[in-house]
């Protein structure tokens, strides 16, 4: 047993001794290559192994040999600490624009391309530049099309393992990251280092345009769009763009029929975030925003803003086809449907097709038979919330269109101008011809 021992032992000495050899060497060869060529070598083989895994590598077989021979732990914890003390002396490659440190030279190299703005690496179907070449590699899965990481829970695809990895979170549920502000979670690192900038304020973005500030520098890029004109995301179902990727993400689940966000009071599905959140108002009846005018509450603050524009009489927004005015934006785009007789929306129970999203869901009611809406106080049903409103009148007797002229009043603003037309109007028709008569007469 004496002699395993030794051995064992001499293995140890061996493995230590190598080690250093072998780190010497290591570090003779990264000072005889071309910094950059090693470095690129390294970036190709798209691994970048850290003194700890090294170490604990080496603390594993040396455990190994300890178990071989019976040895005490001791000098694995001597030598985990001695690992320790060299793991923070070779963090000693430190940045000269902002402090930051790194353990080989290689790595701050690289990050040096962050001030200097150097992007050596570049595509060459698209043009585009990378600071890194394992960066490119992941962008020519662009051209390529290959998306190689499948997610286990439903037949989506990745073309980065990093990208499968954010995905399953959707999945899971799982937000490990959480602000220690307002204890809000969310799924990736980023989204909280985003998120942090709201408590403190941070703003390092300048638009040179309008002095415009922002806390992401994807954000101020968009907002440039907004200056330029540019509509970079184009719609691959029919020729619309728009500046935002979201936005284009959005409009082409008019097409798709994809409806992602789920109420989980009634189950009924959207679109868009903003509608599922506007739509949880239905089951709370929160009304946030009040009219300091007619007291009218609605659900959100843009509701209120075009609401008040009601009182003001002011209409912003004008069509540069006829000179239409208008008091929102969106009232604008459909409206140049008209000049452009653009019909995007096709029913996908027959051909026909509708200029506006919203007259395209009313009609496929008449095919589904669908009827959302039901009376609070009784069993009848409608396609359309207006008709709810004007029928639930009915019931609580509420009669907010009011007659100028005479006072009286009525629950629909139609059932109004027919009574202005057919009893002020005649009236005033009939008293200015008394008057002409009258005055006929007088002149005779």
């Amino acid at each position: 047993m004496m002699f395993v021992k030794v051995e064992s032992e001499d293995n140890t000495s061996e493995t230590e001794t190598w080690r250093i050899k072998h780190e010497e060497t290591e570090t003779w060869r990264i000072k005889q290559e071309e910094p950059e060529t090693w470095r690129i070598k390294q970036e190709e083989q798209g691994e970048f192994i850290e003194e700890s895994e090294e170490n604990k590598e080496l603390n594993e077989v040396q455990e190994k040999n300890h178990v071989k021979t019976g040895e005490k732990h001791l000098s694995c914890s001597q030598t985990k600490q001695k690992n320790v003390k060299k793991r923070g002396a070779k963090k000693s490659f430190t940045c000269t624009q902002c402090g930051k440190r790194f353990t080989r030279k290689y790595k701050l190299d690289v990050h040096l391309r962050v001030h200097t703005g150097e992007k050596p690496f570049t595509c060459d179907q698209c043009g585009k530049r990378f600071r890194q070449s394992l960066n490119l590699k992941r962008h020519m899965n662009i051209h390529t099309g290959e998306k190689e990481y499948k997610c286990s829970y439903c037949d989506k695809r990745f073309g980065w393992s990093g990208s499968l990895k954010k995905h399953k979170l959707i999945h899971t549920g799982e937000k490990p990251y959480t602000c220690d502000q307002c204890g809000k979670s969310f799924r990736q690192k980023g989204n909280l280092v985003t998120h942090m900038k709201v408590h403190t304020g941070e703003k390092l973005f300048l638009c040179n345009q309008c002095g415009k500030s922002f806390s992401l520098l994807a954000n101020l890029k968009d907002h440039m769009n907004i200056h330029t004109g540019e509509k970079p995301f184009k719609c691959s179902h029919c020729d619309k763009r728009f500046r935002l990727s979201g936005h284009l993400k959005t409009h082409e689940r008019i097409h798709t029929g994809e409806k992602p966000y789920t109420c989980d009071q009634c189950g009924k599905s959207f679109a868009a975030k903003g509608s599922l959140m506007a739509h949880m108002i239905v089951h709370t009846g929160e009304k946030l925003y009040t009219c300091d005018l007619c007291g009218k509450s609605l659900k959100c603050k843009s509701s209120l803003d075009g609401h008040m524009r009601v009182h003001t009489g002011e209409k912003p927004y004008t069509c540069d086809q006829c000179g239409k005015c208008f008091t929102q934006s969106v009232h604008v785009k459909e409206h140049m449907s008209i000049h452009t007789g653009e019909k995007p929306y096709k029913c996908s129970h027959c051909d026909k097709r509708f200029s506006q999203s919203g007259s395209l869901k009313t009609h496929e009611m008449i095919h589904t038979g669908e009827k959302p809406y039901k009376c609070s106080h009784c069993n009848h049903r409608f396609t359309h919330s207006a008709n709810l409103k004007t029928h639930e009148r009915i019931h609580t007797g509420e009669k907010p269109y009011h007659c100028t002229e005479c006072g009286k009043c009525f629950s629909q603003s139609s059932s109004l101008h027919r009574h202005t037309k057919n009893i002020h109007r005649k009236n005033k028709i009939s008293r200015s011809s008394s008057d002409a008569a009258f005055s006929s007469n007088l002149k005779r």
